[in-house]
């Protein structure tokens, strides 16, 4: 299906609607993978614009996008917008021209964002659309006064604003030096800007057609252009190569860092936390240095995540202790432990006040509340019942070589250092295996498995255990 043609496109009757420019090809950041899908804090770039684009609106916005980045595009966002495809790259202004093309006639204003400018505010675009409408202007532009204009369009005025923007690469010297620079962001009146793409030009020195050249068309027709200044350089910002990748990602995680913060989380060392933007945080959560939490990971009250940890779309309920360890896509419930130097990988679930320790790892497998399996072993394709004891070195052999098999292990199980569980395999509620038992049949509730194959007996009692008669 065409992505011109995707479902449920900004209502006819929108007041406004947004375009976001996509169609660049990021040469520069020597990548396959699209610009605008390069991920900052774990999400692509483009999805932070879209979020802006969507608030400032409320409706979906449309994306311009070229037909290479097309299919990926639509995998990263596509629910979220409706996408116009720029056949050819002929630069801003016709990549406007095509968007505008998909805009119902009734619309009012468009409102325009850069889709490699991941920090832009809905405030921002918001303010864009409230200063236009209230000059009457043909349109209003973000502007700021970076340390290093370099790369970006020279704004050069008069005294009644903005009256041309002038591309680095066709500036002259003295418009070079100008300080005040264009940030890709932009508010038009809808009526005028239909006429006006037709009339704009191309470049002489690049032969693109540039948007920025609208300020010098609307000023020819004796209508206003307002120029709405962002103290925050990095919010307007485009990303073109990995450096600038790198510092506007630095920036967005220090916000997420001093969001938690403010909401009741303590990080011992900021500085080596790293959070993505999916990730959430209950209060009195304690993070210590060098942690690393992903994805849609939820970590909750008063839960403590020790240092050289990594926790990917996962989550961690109340009042647990995760250290050294990593969790893939699992789930550890309230009190529970975790480490040093676990691993649960996808599937893993570990139940309430369980406790999981050196060297563990389990797969697929589910440890029962209140269970342990402290030293060197591993659960796959696994549920293990309540008050379990998993010695050292035990071992679910759940691959035959061609099929995965599932093992059993009932509450309150105690399974010997150096059990190995060839599944599949049921062992059953309070039944014991002795040290270094290889068991491939079932043990009844309540018996003991022992030796190689293991032979099932009655447990012998034990000091603690009631007389038997």
């Amino acid at each position: 299906m065409p992505l011109t043609s995707m479902p449920t496109p900004p209502p006819a009757g929108a007041a406004a609607v947004a375009l976001i420019l996509a169609a660049g090809q990021g040469t520069r950041m020597r990548s396959r993978l699209p610009k605008v899908l390069h991920p900052v804090c774990g999400r692509p770039m483009l999805a932070y614009v879209v979020d802006a684009a969507t608030a400032a609106t409320g409706g979906k916005p449309w994306v311009v996008v070229s037909p290479a980045v097309e299919a990926a595009v639509r995998e990263a966002v596509g629910p979220l917008v409706c996408l116009a495809v720029q056949p050819e790259q002929l630069g801003t202004g016709d990549a406007l021209r095509v968007g505008l093309a998909q805009v119902a006639p009734a619309v009012e204003e468009v409102v325009v964002a850069s889709g490699d400018a991941p920090l832009i505010t809905p405030a921002t675009l918001e303010r864009l659309l409230a200063a236009r409408a209230s000059a009457d202007a043909a349109m209003a532009l973000a502007t700021m006064e970076p340390d290093d204009p370099g790369g970006y369009g020279r704004v050069v005025r008069d005294d009644e604003g903005p009256l041309r923007i002038v591309e680095e690469k066709d500036a002259a010297a003295g418009e070079l030096a100008l300080g005040e620079v264009v940030g890709g962001a932009y508010a038009f009146d809808a009526a005028w800007l239909r006429t006006a793409l037709e009339r704009l030009g191309a470049s002489p020195a690049t032969g693109e057609v540039y948007l920025t050249g609208l300020v010098a068309l609307a000023r020819a027709d004796g209508r206003a252009v307002v120029a709405v200044e962002v103290e925050d350089d990095l919010e307007l910002a485009g990303i073109n190569d990995r450096v600038q990748l790198a510092t506007v990602e630095a920036d967005l995680r220090w916000r997420i860092l001093e969001t938690h913060m403010l909401a009741g989380v303590t990080m011992q060392d900021p500085t080596t936390v790293y959070v993505e933007a999916g990730v959430q945080l209950a209060r009195d959560v304690v993070l210590a240095p060098n942690v690393i939490l992903r994805g849609t990971t939820a970590v909750g009250e008063g839960s403590v995540i020790g240092a050289g940890s990594q926790l990917i779309d996962s989550r961690v309920g109340a009042g647990c202790r995760v250290w050294a360890s990593v969790l893939e896509s699992s789930e550890v419930e309230d009190g529970a432990t975790v480490g040093p130097f676990a691993h649960l990988r996808p599937g893993a679930s570990v139940g309430k006040g369980a406790e999981v320790g050196n060297f563990a790892e389990l797969k697929q497998a589910r440890l029962g509340a209140r269970s342990k399996q402290h030293h060197m072993s591993y659960l796959g394709d696994t549920t293990t019942g309540e008050g379990v004891n998993v010695g050292a070195g035990t071992i679910t052999a759940n691959y035959d070589g061609r099929r995965k098999h599932r093992t059993t292990i009932g509450d309150g199980a105690f399974l010997g250092v150096d059990t190995m569980l060839v599944a599949p395999v049921t062992v059953g509620a309070a039944a014991r295996t002795g040290a270094g038992a290889v068991v491939t049949r079932d043990v009844p509730p309540g018996k003991l498995a022992v030796g190689v194959p293991a032979r099932i007996r009655e447990p012998r009692p034990r000091p603690e255990d009631p007389e038997t008669t």
